[in-house]
C-alpha cells in the first residue's frame, strides 16, 4: 500500500526546553484517575468502550499492531465528552455543598436531597457539538439548567442533539474562541451561572482540570486493555483542539508507563494549529490562531491552547503535526471500511484525524514521511495507540464524506 501525500501535512520534533510540569502532570495521577473511574462506574450508563485491534491493517502497513479506542459507545452519546462533564459537575457540586467528591455517586448526585442542598444553577458552555451535548445530558441528570452556544457554521443536527438533552442551545456568528469569551461573560452575568469548559486560562483552571481528569478514564481503560493483552504501546497518536483530551492522554500514559512511555504525536488541522505553531516557536510560550478556522474537523477548530494541557504536551509529547481535511477524511474511510477481518470503527471527522495522519505516515513514499518513520523508530515492532473520540455525530455529513468523497466544512 502506498499513498502519495499531496496535502499540507507537516511535522516538527519537539525541541522546547523542558520545564517543571509536575503540578499539572499530577492531575493525571494513576491513583486519582482510578478513583474517577470508580465514580463513573456508579452511572448505570457506564461501560468500558472497545479497544479495536486492527491486526490486518497493521500487517498491511508494516507495524506490529494498531489499536483504536472507540468512544462512539460512551454513555450512549456517541463521544467521550461525558467523561469530563460528569466528573466536573460532581467536583463542582462537592465543592459547593462542602463534601468530598469521592463521597458522591450517581444515586447521590441525582437525588432530590442533593438538588435541595445545591439549589439552582445554570451551566454554560461553548461547543461544536459533542461537549455541549454531554454537558446538557449531565446537567439534566442532576436536574439543573444548561445553556449552550456553538460557533458559526455548526450543523443543525448537532444543535438539535443538544436541545434534545434539555438545554437551551444557539449558533452564533463568531468562531470558537470568540464564542467562548461571549459565553463566559454571559455566565458571569447570570445568577447561578457557571461556565463548564475544557479549555483553561489564567484564573479559570479548576473546572478544566476536573474535565481532564474525567477524560483520563478513557486513556486508563486503554492502557489496562493493552496490558491485559500483554502489549506495551511504543507510539501514540492524539488529536488536539484546545488540547484537553491530548494533555489528559499524554499525562495519563506518562504516569502509567514512566520511562517506557510511548513516543507521541499531537495532530491538528492546519488552519487551527495552535500547538504546532507554539512548538515551532520553541520557547514554551503559546501561539494563538484566529480567523474562521474552516475545517471539517469541527471539534479541533480551536485557536487557543488549554494552559494546563499545554504544560503537559510541551514537556512530554514527541512531535507536533498538522493535517488537511482530506487526511482526516481518509482516516474516516480506513476505519469505516476496514480490511477483511478487522473490526469496523465509525469515526467522525475529528475522531479519525489521528488515524488519517498515521495512514499518511505509514504509507507515503514522500521523503518527509520516510524521515519521520525512521526518526520515530516506526517499524515491525511498533504497537500504536489511537483514540477515536467520536462517532458519526453528524450522520449526513459522515455519509457525504465517506460515501461521496465530499469535504463539507463543519465549522
Amino acid at each position: 500500500m502506498e499513498i502519495t501525500v499531496l496535502h499540507n501535512t507537516r511535522w516538527i520534533k519537539n525541541t522546547i526546553p523542558v520545564s517543571d510540569c509536575a503540578k499539572n502532570l499530577s492531575l493525571m495521577n494513576i491513583g486519582t484517575i482510578s478513583k474517577v473511574r470508580e465514580f463513573h462506574k456508579s452511572f448505570p450508563q457506564y461501560s468500558v468502550t472497545p479497544l479495536a485491534s486492527l491486526d490486518n491493517l497493521a500487517g498491511e502497513t508494516g507495524v506490529g499492531g494498531i489499536y483504536v479506542k472507540d468512544e462512539s459507545y460512551r454513555f450512549g452519546l456517541n463521544s467521550f465528552k461525558a467523561l469530563g462533564c460528569t466528573f466536573a459537575l460532581a467536583s463542582f457540586i462537592a465543592q459547593t455543598v462542602g463534601c468530598s467528591v469521592w463521597d458522591l455517586d450517581y444515586t447521590t448526585l441525582t437525588s432530590p436531597d442533593m438538588k435541595s442542598k445545591l439549589g439552582e444553577y445554570t451551566f454554560f458552555a461553548t461547543t461544536d457539538g459533542n461537549h455541549g451535548r454531554a454537558l446538557a445530558w449531565a446537567a439534566n441528570q442532576i436536574r439543573q439548567k444548561s445553556v449552550i452556544y456553538m460557533p458559526k457554521g455548526c450543523p443543525a443536527v448537532r444543535l438539535e442533539n443538544i436541545r434534545r438533552e434539555g438545554a437551551q442551545a444557539y449558533i452564533t456568528e463568531s468562531n470558537y474562541d470568540d464564542t467562548i469569551r461571549f459565553t463566559a461573560q454571559l455566565a458571569e452575568k447570570t445568577p447561578g451561572g457557571v461556565i463548564v469548559q475544557d479549555t483553561a486560562w489564567e484564573g479559570y483552571e479548576d473546572i478544566p482540570g476536573w474535565i481532564m481528569q474525567g477524560y483520563g478514564v478513557m486513556a486508563l481503560e486503554a492502557c489496562d486493555q493493552l496490558r491485559e493483552r500483554g502489549i506495551m504501546p511504543t507510539h501514540m497518536f492524539i488529536q488536539a483542539g484546545v488540547g484537553a483530551f491530548a494533555g489528559s492522554a499524554q499525562g495519563l500514559v506518562c504516569n502509567y508507563y514512566g520511562d517506557e512511555s510511548p513516543i507521541s504525536f499531537v495532530v491538528e488541522p492546519t488552519v487551527a494549529a495552535c500547538h504546532y505553531r507554539s512548538a515551532q516557536k520553541g520557547d514554551g510560550s503559546i501561539v494563538k490562531v484566529g480567523g474562521d478556522m474552516d475545517t471539517i474537523m469541527a471539534g479541533l477548530a480551536c485557536g487557543e491552547p488549554n494552559i494546563l494541557s499545554w504544560d503537559i504536551l510541551r514537556n512530554k509529547s514527541s512531535y507536533f503535526t498538522t493535517i488537511e481535511d482530506e487526511t482526516a477524511a481518509r482516516g474516516m474511510r480506513v476505519l469505516g471500511a476496514p480490511l477483511r477481518g478487522d473490526p469496523r470503527v465509525i469515526s467522525g471527522e475529528s475522531g479519525a484525524s489521528a488515524m488519517g495522519f498515521l495512514i499518511d505516515l505509514l504509507t507515503s513514499s514522500e521523503r518527509s514521511m520516510a524521515e519521520l518513520r525512521e526518526q520515530a523508530g516506526i517499524g515491525r515492532d511498533s504497537h500504536i495507540l489511537l483514540f477515536s473520540t467520536e462517532g458519526d455525530t453528524d450522520p449526513e455529513n459522515y455519509r457525504r464524506i465517506v460515501w461521496e468523497g465530499q469535504l463539507h466544512s463543519g465549522v
